[in-house]
């Protein structure tokens, strides 16, 4: 299956904004590999339904989102809460945890004083190398590779 199709099947699994109207919205890489796993873990792990997502790449994004540039969006996960805060990255895995009661467990892990600066630092270096993630997994990453990475170079097949 190709990444354009699998992207377009995750968005057609996943509860869109209009699906759940009254739910944080969660904004990721559609094209991403690693990014559309993520997103359909929190998905599963989101038992009371307060969830919704939507690809960056798609049109609607610019309701939920009109003040955020393409480039900020491709450099992490957005979430959109219910009162229109907007929390990135780390900040928006954090606030993550304390709405998904499944991930309560690892809350205090990352609400310890002082660091929030690591838990950026580290998602920034994940986030930076998310399509070579995306490519080493195996996985058909399609245009989104070539875009980071060109070409995929023919295997060398030796008799």
């Amino acid at each position: 299956m190709s990444a354009k199709a699998q992207s377009r099947a995750t968005a057609a699994v996943l509860p869109q904004p209009s699906q759940r109207p009254q739910a944080d919205v969660v904004i990721y890489d559609g094209d991403c590999v690693i990014c559309t796993g993520g997103v359909k873990l929190l998905h599963r792990l989101d038992w009371f339904k307060r969830l919704a997502y939507l690809s960056l790449h798609d049109p609607q994004v610019s309701e939920f989102a009109p003040e955020l540039s393409f480039e900020q969006m491709m450099e992490e996960i957005w979430v959109i809460d219910q009162l229109g805060r907007r929390h990135s990255g780390a900040e928006a895995f954090r606030y993550l945890t304390r709405r998904l009661v499944l991930l309560w467990p690892v809350m205090p892990l990352l609400h310890i004083p002082g660091s929030l600066p690591l838990w950026k630092w580290i998602y920034q270096k994940v986030a930076a190398a998310r399509y070579r993630f995306g490519k080493m997994s195996g996985e058909d990453c399609g245009d989104a590779c070539e875009v980071h990475f060109g070409p995929r170079k023919p295997e060398n097949k030796t008799s």
